[in-house]
């Protein structure tokens, strides 16, 4: 019969693998306990009505890469595709507004059928974290601090943060009808892509991957030209606190973000650590998303990070290894073994129990686990009431009492 095999973009991951996993949820928790964002969860699954309305309907994410089905009662379910929509489905649904402003992160599974690529895959994991209900540039400072303390607190080093302005509303819609003209003056010789979006969204030109279109992107007018004064200050005071929290910037001047709730703030941190220049860590302020999920004005600024990417950038944590590796020789040693494990992990020690092959198996087994000792039971420890314990460092010996193995392997 021929095995079962994984569905395609998927993994199971063993040891080291799942260890850098880990070690980058490990560093997040830690770094987002020093910024004070609390952590929350929120579901795998919601109502596709809440991406179609946040993400886009035309966008590439709903159009063609969700995963959305019928369930038994005729409800059309989407497993996310990211966080920040099922975030702010729960601040209105679950009453958080009364906790505004709320800083939150959480992490988890998220789904998108796409091609399959390095560090991408069809189930992922992110990271995100979200500041929802301050319209302050300091929340933008915080935000981004925060994404850059991550970075270093992994050892991922040559990261740059590019950042860049969307503008308020005034701003913005006067770039766009800006660009349009400019792009619809070359429509020809556009890429289809790129001819489809003029009338649905110009700004995402801008991000075009089809070479033809570059030349045609780099004529275009930058948003600088339509900045409003509120518009240039709160992006001067983003770039103010980034400089006095000591976190390097480039700017980005056609960095976008498709989408009409997205104002002022985008940004990504790039790295070329991957091979090709790649986003490791993106995010924006979006004042307008919680509107178009019936909400009343709530500004926000959020980010997230693919796990994977992030730890294939990382060293290699140190496997896990158990305090003290329990040796025992013969049936009744075996019975005795587990008693005096349950002691010891009772007290926070780590015990592996090794009770297959010979002796010398065993000895070699402990010393292969990465374990400092072994304890080693036979029946005439049984009878004296207490265990050989030798450092296999050493390769010193001793008798050591049942009771008192806790004590030694602590001191």
């Amino acid at each position: 019969m021929t095995p079962v095999q994984p569905v395609r973009g998927t993994q199971s991951l063993l040891f080291e693998d799942a260890d850098r996993l880990a070690a980058v949820v490990a560093a997040f928790d830690k770094v987002r306990r020093l910024y004070g964002f609390r952590r929350v969860e929120v579901p795998t699954i919601e109502p596709t009505a809440v991406f179609a309305r946040t993400i886009g309907e035309t966008t590439d994410v709903v159009s063609k890469e969700m995963y959305s089905f019928e369930d038994r009662g005729g409800e059309s379910i989407t497993l996310r595709p990211e966080f920040t929509a099922g975030i702010c489905r729960a601040y209105l649904s679950e009453g958080w507004q009364q906790h505004a402003p709320i800083k939150v992160a959480t992490h988890g599974s998220a789904f998108r059928y796409e091609r399959p690529q390095k560090g991408r895959f069809r189930e992922f994991h992110q990271l995100d974290a979200e500041i929802v209900g301050a319209g302050e540039p300091q929340a933008d400072v915080e935000l981004l601090s925060f994404a850059d303390q991550l970075l270093k607190e992994l050892g991922i080093s040559g990261a740059i943060l590019k950042l860049n302005t969307l503008g308020d509303p005034e701003t913005r819609n006067a770039w766009r009808d800006a660009l349009h003209e400019h792009f619809r003056g070359h429509a020809s010789a556009l890429s289809e892509d790129s001819q489809t979006r003029l009338e649905r969204n110009p700004l995402r030109i801008l991000d075009s991957k089809a070479h033809q279109d570059w030349p045609i992107v780099d004529s275009a007018p930058t948003i600088d030209e339509f900045l409003t004064g509120e518009a240039a200050d709160f992006f001067g005071k983003v770039t103010e606190g980034l400089d006095a929290a000591g976190v390097a910037w480039e700017r980005a001047p056609r960095l976008v973000r498709g989408l009409d709730y997205y104002r002022h703030t985008a940004f990504e941190f790039i790295t070329d650590q991957l091979g090709a220049q790649g986003t490791v860590l993106a995010g924006g302020r979006y004042d307008g998303l919680i509107e178009s999920l019936g909400g009343s004005h709530t500004p926000a600024v959020g980010w997230a990070a693919g796990i994977e990417r992030l730890a294939m950038m990382i060293a290699a944590p140190e496997a896990e290894k158990p305090s003290a590796a329990l040796v025992p020789l013969g049936e009744a040693a075996e019975a005795k073994a587990l008693g005096i494990a349950a002691n010891l992990r009772n007290g926070g020690m780590a015990v592996e129990i090794v009770s297959r092959g010979n002796t010398k198996k065993r000895m070699q087994r402990a010393a292969g686990s990465g374990a400092r000792y072994a304890i080693v039971i036979g029946d005439n420890e049984i009878q004296a009431g207490e265990a050989q314990l030798k450092d296999l460092r050493s390769g010193e010996q001793r008798p050591v009492g049942f009771d008192s193995l806790l004590q030694a392997l602590q001191s």
